[in-house]
């Protein structure tokens, strides 16, 4: 039988057709402060959700703040944890809310992070185990974001770490996993392999250059992977709306980088109501 619920809420969040997404995290403010970029997130929500991008992920109080009822829908993931710089370990994440509190401020998706290496392991897993239940009986989807990360990871971009983090993700009953980029097409290809559902390349910090973003999100894509989950590269760019035109073209068209590169030398403005 059909999970109808689920269903209806995936389709808000990733693309009925493609069965990819273009995800935008906009919870940086918990993590690193008032940065550039989110400083206004009503306005960076009208320009990813006007370029294409298929849903935002935010904390629950800035919900009210940028979430608007006018212009290109958009989805809406709340992200349930969380952790700052100025702590003791950033690294270790705690929970801020739950899927009750999501489905009560109208998101489509929770969104957890869990850092596989990190001395605060065994409480994130503890964590994500009650998230995942709660997803399981609200039929709501979970979004896993799992990263390699701790004292005993050596390299937070290993293949193998980072597919164990995937796959563990998964394992949790995640109905998709965002990552790091393991460095080449033939390695992601085979973390996509490993792990049995949808998976999606994350950003990270900004890139010297939008070319090597575009470049990371191609062989994503062309290792199978189902998208991306692409923050300060999008929100920190001069034209946030032509970089998510660009993404959305590789994403849901299957554009060479160069072509999508065209997208980020045209002009246009987006206008607020």
């Amino acid at each position: 039988m059909i999970d109808l619920g689920k269903k209806i809420r995936m389709e808000r969040i990733m693309d009925r057709d493609a069965k990819r997404a273009l995800i935008v995290p906009l919870d940086h403010g918990v993590t690193m402060g008032s940065i550039q970029g989110i400083e206004d997130i009503k306005r960076v929500i009208i320009d990813v959700a006007e370029g294409g991008a298929t849903a935002v992920v935010m904390n629950k109080g800035m919900i009210a703040q940028g979430y608007r009822g006018y212009g290109r829908d958009i989805g809406l993931i709340m992200h349930l944890s969380a952790s700052t710089i100025l702590g003791p370990s950033s690294d270790d994440k705690v929970l801020i809310g739950s899927v009750e509190q999501a489905i009560r401020m109208g998101a489509d998706a929770v969104a957890i992070h869990i850092n596989v290496g990190a001395d605060g392991e065994a409480e994130m897993l503890r964590d994500l185990g009650f998230v995942s239940e709660d997803c399981m009986d609200w039929r709501v989807p979970l979004f896993v974001m799992t990263y390699a990360r701790g004292r005993k990871v050596k390299d937070p971009y290993d293949m193998d770490a980072l597919r164990h983090a995937a796959r563990l993700g998964a394992e949790f009953g995640a109905d998709v996993v965002t990552t790091n980029y393991t460095g080449s097409a033939e390695t992601f290809r085979e973390l996509v392999k490993s792990v049995p559902v949808p998976v999606l390349v994350t950003g990270g910090q900004k890139r010297r250059s939008d070319l090597d973003t575009l470049k990371i999100i191609k062989e994503c894509i062309e290792a199978g992977g189902a998208g991306a989950a692409i923050g300060r590269n999008i929100f920190q760019h001069e034209n946030p709306y032509n970089m998510t035109r660009a993404i959305c073209k590789i994403i849901f068209k299957g554009a060479s980088v160069e072509d999508a590169a065209r997208e980020l030398k045209k002009k246009g403005d987006i206008k607020t109501k």
